[in-house]
């Protein structure tokens, strides 16, 4: 009987304190973090999502199992930890409704998952491995991430990398960068936003941005502009995808959802070859973040496929 495929991803659980209303003054609990909202996300449209990380055993932690149970998400790659316990993070409103991460707790930095943990077995019936640079900055986590994308390179896995810039977490913004370059010239599959670009491209020109952003050998990128749409890079050409209009309530997580309409289209239909496949995978995305910016929160607000469907 041939093994079941599925969406691997890697990267750090967080606890999420998301205001309420833009006064930022009373918040609610959510589990979150980019790469737990992608593999949540893919779960809800339907498809076998397994998540590493590493985990702990106090409250927080036992609170992070259930619900990445709850979401269907498989652990059995992840490494647990008695120690470990979950960054914090704090998300403010502001007027506009866009987020803003105010504040990170972490209270463990240095326990992480080491590369001599990573299951080999684990990418072995990936179809993609997804990641972002949330943990980086930690010296284990990106020895550990160097070597997941090696493995998954290895096994002919696709690799989904969102650039996720979080200068806060960073020693310095030219750290921060080179490290996130040094990824993206080994993926398959780059997501971005428009403000992500002007930091990693040192220039604040859209155009120029664009233009240095295509001497990277990156087979397809993703680069989101909210309410613009999305512009996809691909052949040294520019695509451009609408997105449906909605009315926002909390963009906190769109991009996430974005990701899990684009890892749910290669997984059904492959890699994007053409421009009408790369069109098709955007604009799936595109309605996927546009109904999560309709509701309240980041995991709670991914999009089920029923959901996509009505729109």
């Amino acid at each position: 009987m041939p093994q079941t495929r599925y969406v691997l991803s890697y990267g750090d659980a967080f606890v999420d304190y998301i205001a309420r209303s833009h006064e930022n003054k009373e918040f609610d609990l959510h589990l979150g973090g980019a790469t737990v909202n992608v593999a949540a996300g893919a779960s809800r449209l339907g498809l076998p999502s397994r998540f590493i990380t590493i985990i702990g055993n106090d409250e927080v932690s036992d609170f992070v199992r259930a619900q990445m149970q709850e979401e269907g998400v498989d652990l059995q790659h992840a490494v647990f930890a008695a120690d470990k316990r979950a960054t914090s993070v704090y998300v403010h409103l502001t007027e506009e409704s866009d987020r803003i991460f105010a504040n990170y707790i972490d209270p463990t930095p240095d326990i992480q998952v080491k590369p001599e943990q990573l299951e080999e077995a684990a990418f072995e019936q990936a179809v993609t491995f997804h990641f972002c640079s949330g943990t980086m900055f930690h010296p284990t986590a990106l020895d550990t991430t160097r070597r997941a994308v090696e493995l998954a390179r290895d096994k002919g896995v696709l690799l989904s990398f969102d650039v996720n810039v979080r200068p806060l977490r960073w020693e310095t913004e030219a750290r921060c960068r080179e490290t996130i370059l040094e990824f993206m010239n080994l993926s398959h599959m780059v997501k971005m936003t428009r403000e992500e670009m002007y930091f990693l491209m040192k220039t604040e020109d859209f155009e120029e941005g664009i233009a240095r952003l295509q001497h990277f050998s990156i087979p397809l990128v993703f680069l989101t502009d909210g309410e613009n749409g999305t512009i996809c890079l691909v052949d040294g050409q520019q695509i451009h995808a609408p997105v449906t209009p909605v009315i926002p309530v909390d963009t906190t997580g769109a991009g996430d959802a974005f990701i899990a309409g684009v890892l749910y289209h290669v997984f059904h239909q492959g890699f994007p070859e053409t421009h009408a496949d790369v069109l098709e995978c955007a604009s799936f995305g595109n309605k996927l973040g546009a109904l999560c910016a309709t509701k309240q929160g980041a995991l709670t607000a991914m999009p089920r496929l029923e959901e996509v469907e009505e729109l």
